[in-house]
């Protein structure tokens, strides 16, 4: 399928302790942060464009910003751009995980569920259905994991298979890439 532009933004700094594993865990963004990545992104979009926002707070909270400088924005709340479960492990300093719990989770990266809510897979999995879903969405305001995933997907790759393959870059709090 020949796919539109699809930039991928994610939100900008969580009020989050630093060191804290976090996925689903709702916390706020910078105030501050989340106003200049807005602008940053109202600067590139069209007066008119269709978002898909993750329910989590801080990506809502930029998307509330974006809708301020681009009225004519449609933004949508999608679920399944929520960022990966970790379960338990979710508020819980990472350097208070057992060791054990991380190296189960290192040793099946794509198929543990780390926190036992979901794996890589899992998470992928879940981002492809939104990808074949909605391939008009011109934006998608998400997070890092999410990211991750669609970079996969843009490669055709769908079912990881080695932790390797899980891209090692993504976008800084309030940056953008464009696929």
């Amino acid at each position: 399928m020949n796919r539109p532009p699809l930039i991928l933004v994610r939100h900008a700094r969580p009020l989050v302790q630093a060191g804290t594993c976090y996925g689903v865990l709702d916390v706020a963004a910078d105030d501050s942060a989340t106003a200049q990545a807005a602008d940053a992104l109202a600067a590139k979009l069209p007066l008119q464009c269709t978002a898909l926002v993750s329910p989590l707070g801080r990506c809502q909270q930029l998307a509330r910003a974006l809708q301020l400088r681009r009225p004519n924005a449609i933004l949508i709340t999608e679920p399944r751009l929520s960022e990966m479960d970790f379960g338990v492990w979710e508020g819980v300093p990472w350097e208070h995980i057992p060791k054990p719990a991380v190296d189960a989770w290192i040793a099946n990266f794509s198929d543990h569920r780390f926190g036992g809510k979901e794996s890589a897979n899992d998470v992928l999995g879940r981002v492809a259905t939104v990808w074949d879903a909605v391939p008009a969405a011109q934006l998608w305001i998400t997070h890092a994991g999410v990211i991750r995933c669609a970079m996969l997907l843009a490669q055709g790759i769908r079912h990881l298979e080695r932790a390797d393959q899980w891209p090692a870059t993504v976008p800084g709090y309030g940056e953008s890439v464009t696929l």
